[in-house]
């Protein structure tokens, strides 16, 4: 059985009341892991690019690119962990994992069942909450990934956002 059901959710996926890319993030992440999400993505066969700068580069141990300085060229990790579907990656803190993903590519339930199984299979590995919230209202969570239920779950009112 899914996660969340896309008539249930569908207001979350809409990217003219979302924004087009909303922000997800694990709290309380520790450079341990963010190596975690590098291993995992390495491991998991899907398909990414790591850049520094906009110049494509091998992805390094975590513990060479964080912390960041504040002036240091901004980081990438794209991946796609589904055709037709990518997450990147904003590796600029050691304590929190950011990243983004286009609310056009996810779609239905096709598209909820994704993006569902994308947190489940980061906060599984981390052992900790995967959040997300509409673009630019970082810090307010609609719904996310709750270890201790082992599934994604609403965090706010997908009939009305309030947002």
């Amino acid at each position: 059985m899914p996660d969340l059901l896309w008539n249930d959710v569908k207001n979350f996926f809409d990217p003219n009341l979302m924004g087009a890319l909303p922000d997800l993030w694990v709290p309380d992440a520790t450079v341990e892991d963010w190596q975690a999400v590098f291993d995992l993505v390495r491991s998991d066969g899907w398909v990414w690019e790591y850049a520094e700068g906009g110049t494509a580069r091998r992805l390094p141990p975590a513990a060479e690119v964080l912390p960041r300085p504040a002036d240091a060229e901004y980081l990438t990790l794209r991946v796609r962990p589904v055709p037709g579907v990518q997450v990147i990656f904003w590796p600029m803190s050691a304590t929190e994992i950011d990243f983004d993903v286009n609310l056009r590519e996810l779609q239905g339930q096709a598209g909820v069942d994704i993006l569902c199984g994308f947190m489940r299979t980061v906060g599984r590995r981390l052992g900790k909450p995967v959040l997300m919230s509409a673009e630019g209202q970082y810090g307010y969570p609609l719904l996310g990934f709750d270890p201790a239920a082992d599934r994604v779950v609403l965090l706010a009112d997908p009939v009305d956002p309030g947002i």
